[in-house]
């Protein structure tokens, strides 16, 4: 398996999925190496092994300075090794030549490489090594830029590792769609497996904090409905149209609370934005948060709203459906595609998001009701019935050795 990040040095859902999906496929019996371009301790990671592709610390997987400039990063650390400020394509370089001298000493059964990070490595595997390569799809550059065109060299890297690979897998049918109309591939070579909910969830033992979110609480009580989002700050999350249906909802609902969980670069735009249509006082920006801090927000919500612009598919809504949340998503998001127990709208729409919002504010028997269905829902999809559909596609493309 080739990824670009594992937890606990993950920054979003692509981590997440890849090692529930690696837990699943080794209790299936297979025999994993995961490929990382960092170097980190993986405490929690017994049921596979997890090789360094280089020796940079995790924050320099993307390249240093990809997201933060020189300036900031040189203020945040102080005693920063100039010479680790490296680019994303270097780093690539780096991840490419550790899995060619890997091939040349060990010959896997299957390559699974995720997203356009690690295509290349999967390319060459398949070109120089004859290993069958399975492109996993959780976001496209379409996707990454608000289903505008984005990059292009980012194209050409996912355009050529959908080329070749032998089978590609989609986290949804509007994943599938993209690929078949944008690069166009036959559908016929691309098959959805959608995600599940972190099994973490469910073993984990759990208990909300309420001094973290205690101010949250009593607005509760006196009648407040809190509304939430989680991720990253970027263009796909459509987070201006939710600020702006949010200044509809609370013009006619003043107790209202939204709660904006993440950071990336839209960060102070939205701000002013929440400054300039007068609602600050509404408006909660948490930073980047996860773990514990992240389930005490899903807790303290009544709402989660995921507004993105192109979601391939959205973890973070069977997270939140799992603290009892009512979920309210974008037809543009994968999730949406297993989960009808939640309220749907259009990315563009914001009124009709506002009116969502102010109808489960104002009926209880409607929220209970969202509340009770999803739950029933949201566990239809398990990371076991994932590894299972992941074996039948490797099985499909594996000539020498069959996987029981």
């Amino acid at each position: 398996m080739l990824g670009w990040e594992l937890p606990p040095h993950n920054s979003g859902g692509l981590g997440v999925a890849c090692l529930n999906m690696a837990r699943a496929l080794a209790k299936q019996g297979a025999d994993i190496d995961f490929v990382v371009p960092y170097e980190a301790e993986h405490p929690d990671i017994k049921f596979m092994k997890v090789l360094s592709a280089t020796h940079l610390d995790p924050i320099y997987r993307y390249g240093g300075g990809a997201y933060e400039s020189l300036r900031l990063l040189e203020k945040i650390i102080p005693t920063i090794d100039k010479e680790k400020l490296v680019s994303i394509r270097d780093v690539q370089k780096s991840y490419c030549e550790f899995v060619e001298k890997y091939l040349m000493e060990f010959k896997p059964d299957i390559v699974h490489a995720h997203d356009w990070l690690t295509y290349e490595a999967g390319v060459l595997a398949k070109k120089k090594f004859k290993i069958p390569l399975i492109a996993h799809v959780h976001a496209t550059e379409f996707d990454r830029a608000g289903m505008h065109y984005g990059n292009p060299l980012i194209h050409e890297i996912e355009r050529e590792g959908l080329m070749l690979a032998d089978e590609i897998i989609a986290v949804s049918e509007a994943t599938k769609r993209i690929i078949h109309e944008k690069y166009h591939i036959p559908l016929s070579k691309i098959s959805v497996v959608y995600n599940s909910l972190d099994e973490n969830y469910d073993t984990s033992e759990y208990v909300f904090n309420h001094d973290t979110y205690g101010y949250l609480k009593k607005l509760k009580t006196a009648g407040y409905t809190v509304v939430s989002t989680v991720g990253r700050f970027t263009v796909q999350k459509g987070l201006h149209n939710l600020m702006r249906a949010a200044a509809m909802a609370i013009s006619k609902n003043p107790k209202l609370i939204f709660l904006f969980a993440g950071d990336g670069e839209e960060r102070n735009e939205l701000i002013n934005l929440s400054a300039d249509l007068g609602i600050s006082k509404n408006v909660i920006f948490t930073g980047f948060i996860r773990g514990k801090k992240l389930r005490d927000i899903y807790s303290v919500s009544d709402i989660f709203v995921m507004s993105s612009i192109s979601e391939p598919f959205g973890l973070t809504a069977l997270e939140a459906a799992h603290h009892g949340d009512v979920l309210i998503l974008t037809k543009q998001s994968g999730v949406s595609e297993i989960i009808w127990s939640a309220l749907k709208y259009d990315f563009w729409d914001e009124k009709k998001l506002a009116d969502e919002i102010l109808a489960v504010a104002a009926n209880p028997a409607l929220k209970e009701t969202l509340q009770q269905n999803v739950k029933h829902e949201y566990h239809k999809i398990s990371w076991n019935q994932v590894a299972k559909k992941c074996l039948k596609i490797y099985n499909r493309n594996i000539k020498h050795k069959r996987f029981n």
